[in-house]
């Protein structure tokens, strides 16, 4: 018997063994994706009744009667619905609005069905007198944030109005990509969509000057809006002044608004009196859209709803099961449905 023919037998049926698991690894590598996510989640406050907020009605004394169960409620849902995005991994980026502070954050995160993927947070207090916030969560194991900062948002013809700050985030991606993100929860419609619509054009216009400079002074950036904006595709707030337009129709613009597709099927993501309104978008720079690393290649955004997210009304129709009508508990889990992309590569 020849000891050294079989040896090397072994060791050729070892190397190609070797090698089909490497090819395997190296296209896992090529297919990775990344869930971006984001979520108005109505209102998440702790039961504290802190000094210059009007929080006051989200504590057990207050007129929501707000209490530990109802709050840890809040909680398991939310996670349940950001688990629920993607069937097959923990979103690795997530934007929220309407959170009160650091603490439910980290409430938030540490839900049995977050808390396995290390999730960091970003926030900062904005001015809003409410005490609603924006943040982001993101998967430390696949993203590392670089800089962030809250951006003012200050109305010259009316500086007694505060809103939201903007939620700027750079960070790099596992491959070394740089995304620039926005978090954005604009001014509401309450006083009239006409009447109130100079606001949100204020705050498109200023997140459209900071997307200027990151296009002057990087070549191709990777760059996502996403938020509330409380205006819907077609607003002049977003397709004129931010010029975020249809990726089908002019797919050369500099910024597409993914949720277009969405809109022209007369959905949404909030449901306002039986109409679907698209108020909360996702948009992205053309360099996520060209098939050169990270990109959107099916190039739309989605509204992510199952049944158990859901309210029926006696006639059947649908809306987001909220968890609140105004001093009514209804024990939902937000009045808006959730909103992401897929990006891959």
């Amino acid at each position: 018997m020849n000891f050294k023919r079989i040896i090397s037998k072994g060791f050729l049926l070892g190397l190609l063994v070797a090698m089909i698991f490497s090819c395997q690894k190296n296209n896992d590598i090529s297919r990775k994706k990344l869930t971006v996510v984001f979520y108005n989640v109505e209102n998440l406050f702790d039961l504290e009744d802190e000094p210059g907020k009007s929080d006051e009605e989200f504590t057990p004394e207050g007129s929501k009667e707000w209490t530990q169960e109802r709050l840890d409620k809040k909680l398991n849902d939310l996670s349940k619905v950001l688990s629920s995005v993607n069937k097959t991994e923990l979103p690795e980026i997530i934007g929220l609005c309407e959170v009160e502070n650091k603490k439910v954050l980290m409430d938030l995160v540490e839900t049995d069905l977050l808390k396995a993927r290390n999730y960091k947070i970003v926030h900062y207090e904005s001015p809003d007198f409410r005490g609603i916030d924006n943040a982001l969560i993101y998967r430390s194991d696949e993203f590392t944030v670089e800089e962030s900062k809250p951006v003012k948002v200050v109305f010259e013809n009316d500086q007694d109005y505060v809103t939201r700050d903007i939620l700027y985030v750079k960070g790099k991606t596992t491959n070394r990509e740089i995304l620039h993100i926005f978090v954005n929860h604009w001014p509401s419609r309450i006083g009239g969509e006409a009447e109130t619509e100079p606001k949100r054009v204020k705050v498109a216009s200023i997140i459209k000057s900071m997307v200027d400079s990151i296009q002057i002074a990087e070549k191709n950036p990777n760059i996502i809006v996403l938020g509330d904006m409380n205006d819907e595709p077609i607003n002049k707030s977003m397709i004129n002044i931010l010029g975020a337009k249809d990726p089908l129709v002019e797919p050369q613009a500099k910024l597409q608004n993914l949720m277009f597709e969405i809109d022209k099927q007369n959905l949404g993501s909030y449901n306002y009196q039986g109409n679907w309104n698209m108020l909360d978008n996702i948009i992205v720079s053309e360099s996520l859209l060209d098939n050169k690393g990270f990109t959107c290649s099916d190039k739309q955004g989605y509204v992510f709803h199952e049944e158990w997210m859901e309210f029926k009304n006696r006639e059947g129709e649908m809306s987001p099961n909220r968890t609140y009508g105004g001093s009514n508990y209804y024990g939902g889990i937000s009045d808006h449905f959730p909103v992401y992309i897929i990006l891959e590569r």
